[in-house]
C-alpha cells in the first residue's frame, strides 16, 4: 500500500553531542494506520534503539505526545493518512531531552501535584457520598478530561519563556476544582495563582487549544481564572 517516510530527531546522551535527525521507510500495510503504529514498526523491525513513550494505544494516557508535523498531537490517535511527508517527528518542545523521542516531564507534573489536584471537602464529611445537581456536574465538562499528556503546556510560549509559570495543563486542572460545589479549597489555590508566574502570564496566544488531544479550551478555564481573582476577598 505504499511507503511513508519519517524523520526521526535522535539522541542518545551516551553517544551524541547533539540531536541530529534520521530516516526510516514505514509501509502502509493497512487503512487507518497511526504515527505510533509506524514508530513500533521500525523500533521492532529496524532500529531497536529507538527510544519513545507509549502504552494505552487509545488516547487515553497521553504518555505517547510528541510534536509531529510542528504540532503536538497523540501518536496513537494521529493517523498517518492526514499528514504531509515526510512525517517529521520531534519530542515536545520546551521539556529537557532525556532519549530520543523522551523527555523530562517532572517538573510539569510538580507544578500539576503543586495545584492541589485533589477535592478539598467540606467538614465534617457526609455519612454518604458527596451529592451534586446536574447543573453542578456539567460545569466539570471540558475540565475533567485532561489527560496530562503535556501538550498544552509544551505548546506555549509563555511555557517556554518562564520557568516558574504553572502552563495551561496545571491551571485547567486548578479551575476544575475550583468549579466543583464539593470542594472548599478555592481560595487556597487561587493565591497560588496571583503573581507573576502565575494565571496572569497567560497572553491569550491559543497554541494551547490547537494542541489539545482532547478538543479542551485551557484559554476558557484561565479566563475564569483571572474573573475569579478579580472579585476574590482573601
Amino acid at each position: 500500500m505504499g511507503k511513508v517516510t519519517f524523520t526521526i530527531l535522535r539522541f542518545d546522551p551516551e553517544k551524541d553531542k547533539k540531536p541530529h535527525y534520521q530516516d526510516y521507510e514505514v509501509e502502509i500495510r493497512r487503512p487507518g494506520m497511526m504515527v505510533l503504529d509506524g514508530l513500533n514498526q521500525i523500533r521492532w523491525e529496524q532500529d531497536g534503539t529507538l527510544a519513545y513513550r507509549r502504552s494505552c494505544r487509545e488516547g487515553v494516557c497521553g504518555s505517547d505526545a510528541l510534536n509531529i508535523n510542528g504540532v503536538n498531537r497523540l501518536g496513537c490517535i494521529t493517523h498517518l493518512e492526514d499528514l504531509k511527508t515526510p512525517v517529521v517527528i520531534q519530542p515536545l518542545p520546551s521539556m529537557p531531552l532525556i532519549k530520543d523521542l523522551i523527555v523530562d516531564l517532572n517538573d510539569f507534573q510538580d507544578k500539576f501535584f503543586l495545584c492541589k489536584p485533589f477535592l478539598i471537602p467540606k467538614k465534617p464529611l457526609p455519612d454518604l457520598e458527596q451529592l451534586q445537581s446536574p447543573e453542578d456536574r456539567r460545569k466539570l465538562d471540558g475540565l475533567y478530561e485532561c489527560i496530562l499528556c503535556a501538550s498544552c503546556s509544551s505548546s506555549c510560549p509563555s511555557y517556554w519563556a518562564d520557568p516558574e509559570y504553572l502552563g495551561p495543563s496545571a491551571l485547567l486542572n486548578i479551575w476544575r476544582f475550583v468549579v466543583d460545589s464539593r470542594d472548599v479549597g478555592a481560595d487556597e489555590r487561587l493565591q497560588l495563582l496571583n503573581d507573576r508566574h502565575g494565571v496572569w502570564r497567560c497572553h491569550t496566544i491559543l497554541n494551547c487549544i490547537e494542541a489539545c488531544p482532547k478538543g479542551l479550551n485551557p484559554t476558557q478555564a484561565i479566563g475564569g481564572l483571572k474573573k475569579a481573582l478579580v472579585s476574590a476577598k482573601f
